[in-house]
């Protein structure tokens, strides 16, 4: 490897320190944001420090919600939406995924195709399906309804990225376990499902991002207060300009801290899935 000049070196550091402002000052000015008392509508200034530390913001959240539903009925409906729709995904992406990665028949390139169209349209294109199919069956308005439009969104994504995984596992070791009596359920799932376990992770982690952050569509399918989600809250609350700045940072530190937590759990398979190397069609 060439070794740079200290010139170049230091135009490459300075180039990355202003990368790492550029995200960290953004997310510095949440956090302080969240933690200063001073701050009664939106802030004037930008402050390194907060100006009157306080915890009474998080404790006024969790405790008086200053609308309805309470916190913690929105942390619970935005766990179940997108948690149901990260397992509905999974769940039914992997069978086809396998399907994609093992099998030859007919229409398998065109059924991939589907599938890379559908990841790349807007989610805005399925509004008008979705809000005719899920009124026909009486699930629009329902938290299992909003999980089924998440999960729409997401399977594309996770069926080719399971499916990748999965070509990835060489076939010998099936064909093994079906010479030792399993049968190919048991050998999906005993051999090749925990061989492509990091990149069911990968899109587990995915399809749950997709449906807690996502509040735009939500407001189509929603039309109790008791449904709505925390991403939701969140930008009605801004939208509306009435409640201070610090409430809305607030709300969204505690919304992160459970993506922050699922990702450490999963950290260990979200590494292992660079151990996958290029796989064939």
């Amino acid at each position: 490897m060439r070794r740079l000049k200290w010139w170049q070196q230091l135009l490459y550091q300075l180039g990355l320190a202003a990368i790492a402002l550029f995200v960290l000052v953004p997310m510095w000015g949440v956090v302080y944001l969240a933690f200063d008392g001073s701050v009664k509508g939106s802030p004037t200034t930008f402050r390194i420090w907060p100006e009157q530390f306080t915890l009474s913001v998080f404790q006024y959240l969790w405790t008086q919600s200053y609308q309805v539903p309470p916190f913690p009925r929105l942390l619970r409906n935005s766990l179940v939406v997108s948690g149901g729709a990260a397992i509905l995904s999974v769940a039914f992406g992997a069978s086809m995924a396998y399907a994609f990665a093992r099998y030859r028949f007919p229409g398998r390139r065109a059924g991939l195709l589907g599938l890379l169209l559908g990841a790349l349209l807007p989610p805005v294109a399925l509004m008008v399906p979705l809000y005719i199919l899920l009124s026909a069956i009486g699930i629009r308005t329902s938290l299992f309804g909003l999980m089924v439009v998440y999960t729409s969104f997401s399977m594309p994504f996770c069926i080719w990225n399971m499916r990748a995984a999965f070509q990835a596992v060489p076939a010998e070791l099936e064909e093994s376990a079906f010479l030792d009596g399993a049968t190919p359920l048991v050998a999906f799932w005993r051999v090749t499902m925990p061989l492509a376990l990091p990149a069911i992770a990968v899109a587990a982690l995915i399809a749950f991002l997709i449906g807690y952050s996502e509040f735009a569509m939500g407001w189509l399918f929603v039309e109790s207060s008791q449904n709505v989600t925390l991403a939701m809250a969140i930008s009605g609350s801004a939208g509306r300009g009435t409640q201070s700045w610090s409430f809305l940072a607030a709300l969204a530190i505690l919304m992160s801290l459970p993506v922050v937590v699922i990702f450490l759990v999963l950290q260990r398979h979200l590494l292992d899935r660079m151990l996958f190397g290029p796989v064939g069609d």
